[in-house]
């Protein structure tokens, strides 16, 4: 469709554009040349975004009046492929209160990040290769937001993986980066192929339905998200012939499209990847594994929402697995001692928080998806923030272990500061935005019909005030512990601004109305504080603070006395229930024994095998004719009388025989 709304809203394909030709420029021209000029103009670039970014929410959220919701936008469309008549894709930019959101998400916590990397990775031999990719990212992610298809989606979700595969093994002298990023690639391709065959599995179904609705469908395609948004679409699906096992195409296209995003954002079982991707430099972790790429399964989800709705049982699984994702994810944070590793798990317990509130939707209220939408707003800014705090850390300290750190407090104030902001919005302390969040995805939960989900989200938000009040009494209160934390000093300017851009942010992000934004037709709205919700949330952050002051604030003998009597359930979540040990198992004993082996056998002795033999054959037959053609005029001779002789004998032996 055409808009004739203001320059910004029209033109919005600048905003992903501006980070993919700082690509190309710092990448082929700047990086080789001078990398300090590379790293500012990567950095200008996606400032640059990020200014038209807000300049576009802003304009955007002007186009309805308060009671009507807000317009979905196509104002930059063209043809990309074509396949036949009725069947073709579409490049373009895809405007709705989901996307800008996106939007304003990627481009402000990219740009803060871009900043903060000029001081933290100032020196490294790769600098000017690490802003070139940041910069790929930055334009994948932009991309995918903006997707008004699926095609276009899956195009920009595969660069997100192989620019997370770069950063991830930056330092690819290190065999720790090397093999986090290995990870990372290889367990997302798995969840990927899920993405592709729902990807082919709903194209051909609705192209189907597209062609039973004829001219009523208009101008759309079959996999433009509109398109798989109507409800005439959705009941023509839902009332298709079973494809396998008594499952619709709709319904297992949506499970797939569900592994699909699970994989990116790292829900059970496919989360082994995600802590050990805090190999990467520690920008890249606050960008990509805390705010950005590990949304992009959320926001999946939340994308294709109407089709999982309709789906059957779909947003059930969706329910179960981020409920289990996140009390899981937060009881192994009780015990790691890595900072970035228990943000890392942190991130995880968070994702499946968004994933839970999801999955609450399948009662009819999509209530769940405004909540879920909010938390990752919110989220964004906190754990950026977090994340951002640990690297000054790091930088100053050169370690990440708790056990090494202590009193920072007094040589690191605004980090302390900002780190603290940080942990209170992360636990629900009112009026931080993690409070506002936080309580509309438990209330999802429990005005949804999902008592349990609600107490384990209860749980939850105890657990993450624990380990992260855990962290904190760790690195900044005590004595200093061991020589890392005697010498350090506050980080430099260049990375406490972006932290106190992060702080404002995080503090004020909850007053934002995101929920009545993003909120879909026949979506309950919930005004002011629901006490009944929040009451109880405040209650389990203050009693897993109560908890960490008592075992860490004081005398640490509490907390060796506590692991003592946890005892063997300490020690498996400690080792994370062994399970990247399982996998790692799987793989060898079983993929590449049982599956790889024999494969590998086959392609060396049967394929290959077979062309050796033809060619050894031909060989032969070529050493026979080459002894045949010797240039000796005697040898000639002696042949042709051969031949002479066994023609006269043939002939002979046919008289007599006649």
């Amino acid at each position: 469709m055409t808009c004739d709304h203001s320059a910004i809203v029209q033109h919005a394909w600048v905003i992903p554009a501006l980070p993919l030709l700082s690509f190309a420029l710092v990448g082929l021209v700047l990086r080789p040349l001078n990398a300090r000029l590379a790293g500012a103009v990567a950095a200008a670039a996606v400032a640059l975004s990020a200014a038209l970014g807000w300049w576009l929410a802003f304009d955007y959220l002007q186009f309805a009046p308060p009671a009507e919701p807000l317009p979905t936008l196509i104002p930059w469309q063209v043809e990309w492929l074509r396949f036949q008549d009725g069947l073709r894709i579409d490049a373009g930019t895809l405007l709705d209160p989901a996307s800008v959101l996106l939007v304003v998400v990627v481009t402000t916590v990219s740009a803060l990040v871009h900043v903060y990397s000029l001081a933290y990775m100032k020196g490294e031999p790769g600098y000017g290769r690490y802003f070139a990719v940041l910069n790929l990212f930055t334009f994948s992610m932009l991309g995918l937001v903006l997707a008004p298809n699926l095609v276009q989606m899956f195009v920009c979700w595969e660069l997100v993986g192989a620019s997370s595969f770069f950063l991830i093994g930056f330092w690819y002298d290190r065999p720790a980066a090397v093999a986090a990023s290995k990870k990372a690639f290889v367990v997302t391709r798995f969840a990927d192929l899920g993405l592709l065959l729902a990807i082919l599995l709903l194209g051909q179904a609705a192209f189907d339905v597209r062609t039973q609705l004829g001219a009523s469908a208009g101008d759309s395609q079959a996999l433009d998200f509109a398109f798989l948004g109507r409800a005439d679409v959705l009941a023509a699906l839902a009332h298709q012939a079973p494809v396998l096992g008594g499952m619709t195409a709709l319904t297992l296209g949506c499970l797939l499209l569900f592994v699909g995003g699970a994989g990116k954002s790292a829900m059970f079982p496919l989360h082994i990847w995600l802590p050990d991707a805090m190999e990467g430099p520690t920008p890249v972790s606050a960008l990509i594994h805390a705010a950005t790429m590990v949304v992009a399964g959320v926001y999946l989800v939340a994308r294709a929402f109407p089709l999982l709705a309709a789906a059957d049982g779909v947003l059930t699984v969706v329910l179960a697995v981020g409920t289990f994702t996140a009390l899981f994810a937060a009881a192994i944070g009780c015990t790691q001692d890595d900072l970035k590793r228990v943000l890392a798990f942190s991130t995880l317990s968070q994702l499946g928080y968004m994933m839970l509130a999801l999955g609450t939707c399948g009662g009819g209220d999509p209530a769940g998806r405004s909540a879920a939408l909010f938390h990752l707003f919110t989220h964004a800014f906190f754990k950026a923030l977090l994340f951002l705090g640990a690297g000054a850390v790091l930088h100053a300290a050169h370690t990440g272990d708790v056990w090494h750190l202590g009193g920072l407090r007094r040589k690191m104030p605004l980090t302390h500061a900002l780190f603290l902001l940080a942990t209170l919005a992360i636990a629900g302390i009112w009026p931080l935005s993690g409070f506002f969040s936080k309580d509309e995805v438990l209330a999802a939960a429990l005005h949804g019909g999902h008592p349990l989900v609600f107490a384990v989200g209860l749980g939850v938000a105890g657990l993450t005030a624990f380990y992260m009040a855990r962290v904190y009494l760790l690195v900044f209160w005590g004595e200093p512990r061991r020589e890392a934390s005697a010498h350090v000093h506050e980080a430099p300017l260049t990375m406490v601004l972006p932290m106190g851009a992060l702080a404002v942010l995080a503090a004020v992000a909850g007053f934002v109305p995101v929920s009545r934004w993003v909120a879909l037709p026949g979506t309950a709205e919930h005004a002011g504080i629901d006490w009944l919700v929040a009451g109880p949330a405040t209650a389990a952050a203050l009693a897993g603070f109560g908890a960490a002051g008592w075992l860490y604030g004081g005398d640490l003998g509490r907390s060796d006395a506590a692991v003592a009597r946890l005892g063997r359930l300490y020690g498996a979540l400690r080792h994370k229930f062994w399970i990247d040990e399982l996998y790692l198992w799987v793989a060898r004993k079983v993929m590449f024994r049982l599956v790889a082996a024999p494969i590998a056998w086959f392609d060396r002795m049967v394929v290959d095998g077979t062309m050796h033999g033809v060619g050894l054959l031909t060989r032969l037959c070529g050493a026979g004719v080459q002894a045949a053609q010797t240039g000796q005029a005697q040898a000639y001779a002696a042949w042709a009388l051969a031949g002479g002789l066994a023609v006269v004998g043939l002939l002979w032996a046919a008289g007599r025989a006649g």
